[in-house]
């Protein structure tokens, strides 16, 4: 496993990271689950991801339970707030209450003193931001987490982000976590240049694009029973715009290409995003071991530029690059 510096922080963390988003405490059992995450840390991988909302808060509980007895300080560990945790008016959002209180839950399920990287899940304009850099700098202070980051943040949100936080001496933000991969790249227009000028590092989810990067999906042929995309419950909706015969035909004639750098298309998707200089880690989920191994294998890989052109010239007009496809709610869910 390779190594990266979180943005311009002096924190390092695993090439690929381990999520848990649409796997522990639901499509998952618990034993499966503990066996995926030990398996990560067998190949390398030091940086787990999770967040409250992620199975209803049982994801950051069976991370825990995964990750007790691992030394600590051997290991980064990112959770994220703004999503509804309960049925009250202040369970979501980023005030203050719900920041605060959030985090004390999420420390509790993950069975740590501490979390490395305290996201915000999006963007709240119900709360002012002065209000939650504030509690997101307390937190620091108060030694509960040691670094702030967003998820699916504008450019603009950011800079202003960090234009608060240098007027009132606040932590700034050090990462930033966006859906990122070979057909999303709607963060290369404005969130990668800002990003890279101002030290912070983006932790990508869904490098291969829900599975569609694996080449499972056929163009034309009946989708695999049990995948992903026929669980309803688990991520059907997200993948659906990618399953048109366009796109799933774009990326079978990507397998050549993988095949000549020795790699499934799988982890040649994985060191593409890790071929972007501003990505500090690309974060994986895995339902069983041999993906988590498989997936892994992609750390340290270089693609040369006559083979990222390729890519680019095979994908063509597929890619989405609208930097406005980041978006939070309008108003808290």
């Amino acid at each position: 496993m390779d190594f990266r510096r979180l943005g311009r922080s002096g924190m390092m963390v695993s090439e690929i990271s381990y999520g848990n988003w649409l796997t522990h405490g639901s499509q998952v059992e618990a034993e499966q689950a503990t066996a995926c995450v030990h398996a990560a840390l067998e190949v390398g991988i030091t940086t787990f991801d999770t967040a409250d909302v992620y199975a209803a808060t049982k994801a950051e509980t069976v991370l825990g339970e995964a990750l007790k007895g691992i030394r600590r300080e051997s290991y980064e560990l990112f959770t994220k707030v703004y999503w509804p945790t309960g049925e009250g008016r202040n369970d979501r959002g980023l005030s203050r209450k719900h920041i605060m209180e959030s985090c004390h839950a999420s420390l509790k399920r993950l069975q740590t003193d501490h979390v490395d990287l305290y996201q915000a899940h999006r963007y709240d304009y119900e709360t002012p931001l002065e209000e939650t850099l504030r509690a997101f700098d307390d937190l620091v202070r108060a030694g509960k987490v040691h670094y702030i980051g967003v998820s699916e943040w504008k450019a603009s949100e950011i800079a202003a982000a960090l234009e608060i936080a240098d007027e009132m001496g606040l932590d700034r933000i050090v990462a930033s976590q966006p859906q990122y991969n070979l057909l999303w790249r709607v963060i290369e227009a404005e969130v990668v240049p800002l990003c890279e000028q101002e030290g912070i590092g983006q932790v990508v989810w869904s490098p291969i694009a829900q599975g569609v990067l694996t080449g499972k999906y056929k163009p034309g042929a009946e989708l695999p029973a049990g995948s992903r995309a026929t669980d309803q419950t688990g991520g059907a909706d997200m993948i659906s715009s990618w399953l048109r015969d366009e796109v799933l035909a774009k990326v079978e004639q990507l397998a050549p290409l993988a095949d000549s750098a020795g790699l499934s298309l799988a982890q040649l998707a994985i060191a593409w995003v890790l071929s972007n200089p501003n990505v500090s880690s690309a974060i994986i989920g895995a339902s069983r071991p041999e993906q988590v191994r498989d997936n892994a294998a992609a750390a340290g890989r270089t693609l040369d530029a006559d083979l990222l052109q390729a890519i680019d010239d095979v994908l063509g007009d597929v890619v989405e690059r609208d930097p406005a496809k980041t978006a939070s709610p309008a108003r808290r869910p």
